[in-house]
C-alpha cells in the first residue's frame, strides 16, 4: 500500500525510499539500503528540535536550495540577473512510474520549476539521479547547479573510499575517516582528470569489520555515487553533526554560472546511486553489472587481442617497420594491429601534424590503403589512432582556423605538449571533426579508433563569440565530444573504440556508455600497472579495461617482474601487447604465444563474470577472481606482489589465496595441476601458491564439477 508523500524505489535488491518531509516543502530519504529496509521507523529521523540552523539545514534533504537551505550547503543557487540569490519554493506534484519518479518543486516569485528525476536501472542495485531546472518567466542565473544530494547514517566517522594519482598513477585506491568537517575532489582541466575520480564510496566506519578477502570487502555496507559527466566537476561529502553524512555532486561551469533563457530547460549530469551490504567488493560488482548494461549488444562482442606499436616505434613510423612487427603479432596471435601517433603528414615529433588528418605519403609509398590491406593479410583487423580535439600550430587546419582554438584575445596562447586544443563546443568544429573521422573509416578498411586527448583548456575562450552571449564552454565541449561519438556509434557500429586522455583522464560512465574500451593509464610496469588495475576494478568493469604487455620498467615501484607475471595482470582486462616484439627472444615470443591463446581460452569469463578482489597489491600474494555461474568456471589471476625470495610465510609453506562466493558443498577441479577442491576448502583455506624469483603469477581455472 502506497502511503501519500512517501515513494519507494525497487532496484535488483536493494530500496530507495523517499518521502515529503514533514518540516517543510522538500524531499528526503527515508531509507536506502537492502529490499525492505524501508518497513520500520526511519533511521534518519530526528528530534525537530535545532539550535542555531534551520530543520532544512538538519534534513536528509535529496535536493534543496540555497534560500531554503542557508547554512549547511545547498545543490542550487538561483537568482535574477543583478537580483538577490535564493529559491524558495512549494512542491507542485509528483508523477510515479514503473521504476521512476518525479518529483517538482516551484519558485512562483524567482520563476523557477525544479524537477527531482530518479530513475531504477533494471537488473541492477543501481539508481539514477538528476535533475530539471526550467525558467518559467524571466532569465535566470545558476551559480550552482548539482545532480543531487546523497545521505547516508553513519554511527561513527564515515569512512570514504576515493580514487586519486596524477597522470602515470591514476586510479590509487585511497581511503579517508570523515568525523567531522567536508571532504571534496573534482577537477577543473575540461575532463575528470588524473588527480581524482568522479566516484565515491561511503561507508559506516562505526560498524568496522574486515571482509574475508582482506581490504577489499572492508567496512560492511557500501554506498556508492558515480557522476556521468566529461568536463569539469565536484564532489562534496559533509560529516553532518547527529550522524549523517550528505554527499553533493554534480558539474562546475568554467564561467563560475550558467545563464538560464526564459522557457529553457538545463537538465544536470546523471548521478550514478549504489548500494551493496558485501563492503566494496560487492560494490564494485554493482558498478560491473551497471557498466555491462552501458555498454548494451556492443558488450556480447568479444574484445581483440590488440598489438600497438608506439612502444616499439615512437613516431618513427613506416610501412616497412609496421608489417615487420605486425608479422611477429600475428604470429603471437594477436588479432588486431593499431598504428599510434606518427602516421600522418608532419607528424615526424609532437611539434606538428594535429588537425591534418591525412596519412603520410612518404611513409607509406604504395599507399595507406595498401598498407591497411597487407595488415589485413596477416588476418589482423587494423586500428588507427587519433586525437581529434588537438591542432599543432604548424598545421594547414590552424593556418585556416585560428578561431578553433580557444583563445583569450589580447593573451598569449600557451602550448602544452606542443599543441592546442579546438573549442569542440563549436557547431563548425564538430562537423569537422565528424568529416574527418567519417573520411578515415569509410576511405580505409578501419576495425578499431583510439580517440586521445592529451592535454587540458588553458585560454578557454572563444574569440569571436558575441560580446553579450553568455556562454557555457564547458558543457558546450562535452555536448560537442559526446555528438561525436554518438555519430561514430550510430553510423559506423563496427568500429570498436577506445578512450583514452593521456592515459585515464576521461574515464567516466558518459565516455564507458559509447567507447568498448577505456585506457586506464600510459604507465604500463607491472607493479606499478597492478596497483592501478586494482584501484580502476573497484569502480569499472574488466571488459571495459585496456590493458598492455610492454617491457617498460616500474616508475613507482621498480621490482623487476616475469613476462608471466606482465601477462596474467595484462589478461585482468582487456588483454594488449606494446613490447617491441623484435626485440624478444623466440622463446619470449613462444611464451607470449602460449598466454594470449590461454586468455582467448578464459575472457569471456573475465569479461562477464562475476569479480573478486582477493587481497590488495600491498599484500604479498594478490587475485583477482572471475566466476561464471552459466559455465561453472571460476578463473583466478593469481600474482606474488612480494619478495621473490621463497614462501612469504615459512621455507615450504605455501602462500595462499581464499577465494570467495563459491559453493562450500560443490567441488572445484583444477586441470592444469590435476587437483580437486571442495569450496569449503578454497573458501577457508583458499588455491595454494609458492612464488620464487622464477614464478611469480598463476593463471588457476577451476572447473566446478
Amino acid at each position: 500500500m502506497t502511503t501519500p508523500g512517501r515513494w519507494t524505489l525497487r532496484a535488483e535488491n536493494s530500496s530507495y525510499t523517499v518521502r515529503l518531509s514533514p518540516d517543510g516543502p522538500w524531499a528526503e530519504l527515508e531509507a536506502w539500503g537492502p529490499t525492505g529496509v524501508e518497513d520500520g521507523p526511519c533511521a534518519l529521523d530526528w528530534s525537530r528540535r535545532t539550535h542555531f540552523i534551520t530543520p532544512a539545514d538538519a534534513a536528509p534533504a535529496e535536493y534543496l536550495p540555497y534560500g531554503l537551505r542557508p547554512f549547511t550547503g545547498s545543490e542550487l543557487i538561483a537568482a535574477r540577473p543583478g537580483g538577490e540569490r535564493g529559491t524558495w519554493w512549494d512542491f507542485d506534484g509528483a508523477e510515479e512510474g514503473d521504476g521512476s519518479l518525479r518529483l517538482a518543486f516551484t519558485d512562483p516569485v524567482l520563476g523557477l520549476r525544479t524537477v527531482l528525476r530518479y530513475e531504477v536501472v533494471p537488473g541492477t542495485d543501481v539508481i539514477l539521479r538528476w535533475t530539471e531546472l526550467t525558467a518559467t518567466t524571466g532569465e535566470l542565473r545558476l551559480e550552482r547547479l548539482d545532480s543531487a544530494a546523497v545521505n547516508i547514517p553513519v554511527t561513527g566517522a564515515a569512512r570514504l573510499t576515493y580514487l586519486t594519482g596524477q597522470w602515470s598513477q591514476e586510479f590509487q585506491r585511497t581511503q579517508l575517516d570523515l568525523a567531522r568537517g567536508t571532504f571534496t575532489m573534482g577537477s577543473l582541466q575540461g575532463v575528470p582528470g588524473h588527480a581524482y575520480a568522479p566516484w565515491l564510496a561511503i561507508q559506516d566506519g562505526g560498524r568496522g569489520g574486515v571482509g574475508e578477502a582482506g581490504g577489499a570487502g572492508e567496512g560492511g555496507p557500501a554506498y556508492g555515487i558515480a557522476l556521468e559527466w566529461s568536463g569539469n566537476w565536484h564532489i562534496a561529502a559533509e560529516a553532518e553533526p547527529g550522524g549523517l553524512v550528505r554527499v553533493r555532486a554534480g558539474r562546475v561551469p568554467h564561467e563560475g554560472a550558467v545563464s538560464l533563457a526564459p522557457g529553457e530547460t538545463l537538465t544536470t549530469p546523471r548521478l550514478a546511486c549504489a548500494f551493496s551490504p558485501d563492503g566494496l567488493d560487492g560494490l564494485s560488482r554493482v558498478w560491473h553489472r551497471y557498466e555491462r548494461r552501458l555498454s548494451g549488444e556492443r558488450l556480447h562482442r568479444p574484445r581483440k587481442v590488440l598489438y600497438n606499436s608506439w612502444e616499439a616505434t615512437g613516431f618513427d613510423v613506416d610501412a616497412a617497420g609496421q608489417l615487420e612487427l605486425a608479422e611477429l603479432a600475428a604470429e603471437i596471435g594477436a588479432e588486431l594491429f593499431v598504428v599510434d601517433d606518427g602516421w600522418f603528414t608532419g607528424r615526424g615529433d609532437d611539434t606538428g601534424g594535429l588537425g591534418d588528418w591525412y596519412p603520410d605519403p612518404a611513409a607509406f609509398p604504395q599507399g595507406f590503403g595498401r598498407f591497411v590491406d597487407d595488415i589485413r593479410g596477416l588476418g589482423l583487423d587494423f586500428g588507427l589512432w587519433v586525437e581529434p580535439e588537438a591542432v599543432s600550430r604548424g598545421s594547414r587546419l590552424y593556418a585556416e582556423h585560428p578561431e578553433w582554438a580557444y583563445r583569450i584575445e589580447g593573451r598569449p596562447a600557451r602550448l602544452v605538449r606542443n599543441q592546442l586544443l579546438l573549442d569542440l563546443g563549436r557547431p563548425d568544429v564538430q562537423d569537422f571533426v565528424i568529416g574527418t573521422l567519417d573520411r578515415l573509416l569509410t576511405t580505409y578498411d578501419i576495425g578499431y579508433l583510439k580517440w586521445d586527448m592529451n592535454r587540458p583548456p588553458t585560454e578557454r575562450g572563444r574569440p569571436d563569440a558575441a560580446y553579450d552571449v553568455l556562454l557555457d564552454l564547458d558543457a558546450e565541449h562535452v555536448g560537442g565530444y559526446l555528438r561525436v561519438l554518438d555519430h561514430l556509434r550510430a553510423t559506423h557500429p563496427d568500429v570498436t573504440i577506445e578512450g583514452c586522455a593521456g592515459g585515464g583522464g576521461r574515464v567516466e560512465h558518459a565516455t564507458i556508455a559509447r567507447t568498448d574500451v577505456v585506457w586506464p593509464s600510459d604507465n604500463t610496469a607491472p607493479l606499478d600497472r597492478l596497483s592501478i588495475q586494482y584501484g580502476f576494478l573497484h569502480a569499472h568493469a574488466p571488459h571495459a579495461m585496456s590493458s598492455w604487455v610492454t617491457d617498460a620498467p616500474g616508475v613507482f615501484d621498480p621490482r623487476p617482474r616475469s613476462l608471466a607475471f606482465r601477462f596474467v595482470n595484462a589478461l585482468c582486462g582487456v588483454l594488449g601487447i606494446g613490447a617491441d616484439l623484435r626485440a624478444w627472444t623466440p622463446q619470449q615470443r613462444a611464451e607470449a604465444a602460449r598466454w594470449i591463446a590461454r586468455y582467448k581460452d578464459v575472457r569471456e569469463v573475465i569479461h562477464h563474470g562475476d569479480v573478486h578482489l582477493l587481497g590488495t597489491p600491498e599484500d604479498p600474494s594478490f587475485g583477482v577472481q572471475y566466476d561464471d555461474p552459466r559455465s561453472g568456471r571460476t578463473v583466478v589471476a593469481a600474482l606474488g606482489t612480494g619478495r621473490l625470495d621463497g614462501a612469504p610465510l615459512l621455507p615450504g609453506r605455501p602462500d595462499r589465496l581464499r577465494l570467495r562466493g563459491l559453493d562450500p558443498r560443490a567441488r572445484y577441479r583444477d586441470a592444469g595441476s590435476d587437483t580437486t577442491y571442495s569450496g569449503a576448502h578454497l573458501l577457508h583455506y583458499g588455491l595454494p601458491f609458492t612464488w620464487s624469483d622464477g614464478h611469480d603469477a598463476e593463471l588457476v581455472v577451476l572447473t566446478r564439477r
